[in-house]
């Protein structure tokens, strides 16, 4: 096994099934460390899409299900605490988990460094656990709550293993101190590439770019097509307004979104980088409706000059700057979406692609891994990695 330095290295996350956020961050993690193995409950190279491509990946037993419960992970559910705990690490000096749920509950030798990058606390354990039966349209009788109680327990413990916790914005941080009584620091994802925001801002033609406003641009949604995400809050809101709206990305409500559009509206589904930059070229605005805890997509946008309208809470407060690099709004409600677009339209002629490009430099892939690299020589320097 190769070493990073004087130390073995290991990474592990939660699901490689689907490419988001938190998959981006654990590709920069594994440029820091490109002999690293990285660790994961299941793994679907088809849906990876060649990221990843040539690492080492080793899976936990729930690989070996059979592959329509691979693709169902809420019937797995009784299994994920179980899962990380199998993982065999005991030839690591550090290992660096980027988990949203389960990943933070491996089991490491006591001279072992953990460090948790949390994409958040299990959503669906704690503050949004009765919208979590609501979308998925089921009743929380007793025993599930019964079991979810269960996995609350599972995930305080869990949180309590990592030696290092960091989170991935100042609202994640709140909420991990909240529900798991730590301190975290702030590290804030690797959200685009310093050296893309210099690029030029070209216009695209596209048969979308009609019945828009300035320029006949459209509005654009970029996300993981969950029900969290509310696509379809954007989905209702501009078929009232009837403005162009383009939705990319794939999840389990991609067909209901498709089945609900309006002739105005037009969902995608997966697209690589490069056509999704392109579409981030020629959008008006980026609608950004979920209460999530970063927020990549608005960071990429504002890479590219393109103001954002956001719900006025999670991590977007962190990245959008109200009147300079969008516009808020402050419910969940179509009719208070429609007004945010609104006035965001009344603004449009005051944004400045250049100053909003400026402001996504914050958020850098390179800062990232500096801030990563320092949070590891801390911890060498309090005497925890004496290899490093």
């Amino acid at each position: 096994m190769k070493q990073s330095g004087n130390i073995k290295v290991a990474l592990v996350h939660d699901f490689l099934t689907q490419y988001g956020g938190a998959e981006k961050v654990l590709e920069s993690l594994a440029g820091i460390f490109p002999d690293a193995p990285i660790y994961t409950l299941l793994y679907d190279k088809e849906k990876m899409r060649g990221r990843f491509e040539g690492r080492e990946i080793r899976t936990s037993f729930l690989q070996r299900f059979p592959k329509f419960l691979r693709k169902r992970k809420r019937y797995l559910l009784p299994f994920l605490p179980t899962a990380p705990e199998t993982f065999d690490l005991r030839d690591f000096d550090l290992v660096i988990s980027s988990s949203g749920a389960w990943t933070k509950g491996i089991v490491t030798r006591l001279n072992t460094v953990h460090i948790s990058y949390l994409h958040s606390p299990a959503r669906f354990l704690w503050d949004y656990r009765e919208d979590y039966f609501r979308d998925i349209g089921k009743k929380p009788g007793f025993f599930k709550r019964l079991f979810l109680n269960y996995l609350r327990v599972w995930d305080f413990q869990a949180a309590q293993r990592p030696d290092i916790l960091i989170a991935n914005s100042k609202y994640t941080r709140e909420r991990i101190k909240k529900y798991y009584r730590r301190k975290s620091d702030v590290v804030y994802p690797p959200a685009i590439i310093e050296s893309e925001i210099r690029n030029p801002k070209p216009e695209i033609n596209s048969k979308f770019l009609r019945r828009g406003g300035p320029n006949s641009k459209f509005f654009l949604v970029v996300s993981r097509l969950s029900a969290y995400k509310k696509a379809d809050l954007a989905v209702e809101a501009f078929k009232k307004m009837d403005l162009p709206l383009v939705i990319i990305g794939e999840g389990e409500q991609e067909s209901h979104l498709r089945r609900t559009a309006g002739k105005n509206i037009k969902v995608l589904g997966w697209k690589s980088d490069e056509e999704i930059k392109k579409y981030y070229q020629g959008a008006r605005a980026l609608i950004f409706p979920a209460v999530d805890d970063f927020g990549i997509t608005m960071v990429e946008a504002m890479s590219h000059g393109v103001p954002v309208v956001a719900l006025r809470k999670g991590g977007a407060r962190e990245v959008v700057e109200e009147g300079v690099t969008g516009e808020f709004f402050d419910a969940q409600i179509p009719e208070v979406l429609s007004d945010g677009v609104r006035r965001f339209m009344e603004n449009e002629k005051n944004y400045n692609p250049d100053i909003i490009r400026e402001k996504a430099q914050r958020f850098t892939e390179e800062r990232f891994k500096e801030e990563i690299l320092r949070i590891i020589g801390e911890s060498k320097q309090n005497g925890k990695l004496v290899r490093w």
